[in-house]
């Protein structure tokens, strides 16, 4: 019978002290990552000083005409010769993501804003009247939910991309604002492209794609993220229509979020991190 052979005290003490610097090195970088984490929050953590309302200042494409117009809820940068908002931006807490007040469903001009496009402009064009500051943003207030029929803040928007994508993105929105407390939108056409076409009397311009940033200044580390949508079905839907709040601003020649100090700005500009955003709860 083959003999069964002793197992060395020292061998075995070697493997017990190999197992335990594991152990300990395992911990160290541990706290090393924690530490680095610890960092990175602070760093990009939105300063105290800065209010919701300046993280809603844009510095608008100077191309652009443009007339603002202060609806308390939300703020327009009004276009009157493309006869809608070069962008419309509002904060979003998680309060105001649910309310007690219905839909309002009826459109009207805004008599107290030159340029403001007609009801009867949208008839029979083949496009909706697509809201950027969203209805669905606003249950908290009948006043507010009111304010986003007017059509200084609609666009002509296909069918496709409003019952769709930009619908799906609205209620992320909501979303993640119940997540993170607070959220700063800024969306609206990309009229730097060539306007082809025209609706209604007025002519109201149609842009060929959409935009939105957004900004969760109170998340740990702050995040940002752009989207930009063609004005029609979405290929690969809001995920492939992810991008940089950076790219956002090459595309429209806004500048968003200026109020940041620079390192920060730089920082949540340049973030396109979808799948952090998608699995937000």
């Amino acid at each position: 019978m083959a003999r069964r052979r002793k197992k060395s005290p020292l061998r075995a003490f070697k493997r017990r002290l190999s197992g335990l610097m594991a152990i300990v090195v395992a911990g160290v970088l541990a706290l090393q990552f924690a530490s680095r984490a610890d960092e990175a929050d602070t760093s990009i953590q939105c300063p105290d000083n800065i209010s919701a309302q300046s993280l809603l200042y844009v510095k608008t494409n100077t191309d652009l005409a443009a007339v603002d117009v202060d609806y308390g809820a939300f703020a327009v940068n009004f276009n009157p010769v493309m006869h809608q908002p070069n962008w419309v931006a509002w904060e979003l807490t998680a309060d105001e993501t649910s309310g007690p007040v219905k839909r309002h469903s009826k459109f009207a001009p805004d008599p107290q804003v030159d340029g403001c496009a007609e009801t009867w402009d949208y008839s029979y064009s083949g496009y909706d009247r697509g809201h950027m500051a969203p209805a669905g943003d606003m249950k908290w207030s009948a006043e507010a939910m009111k304010n986003t029929f007017y059509l200084t803040n609609i666009c002509p928007q296909a069918k496709s991309l409003n019952t769709g994508a930009w619908k799906r993105l609205e209620e992320k929105c909501r979303q993640w604002a119940k997540a993170d407390s607070t959220l700063i939108i800024i969306c609206g056409p990309v009229l730097t492209d060539s306007i082809r076409e025209f609706i209604g009397d007025s002519r109201v311009a149609v842009p060929q794609r959409f935009f939105k940033v957004i900004l969760s200044p109170n998340a740990k580390p702050m995040r940002g993220i752009g989207f930009v949508m063609n004005n029609g079905t979405v290929a690969g839907g809001i995920q492939k229509a992810a991008t940089s709040i950076r790219q956002v601003e090459a595309i429209t020649g806004h500048d968003f979020f200026s109020a940041l100090p620079d390192s920060i700005e730089n920082s949540v500009e340049t973030q396109n991190d979808f799948h952090f955003w998608s699995t937000i709860k």
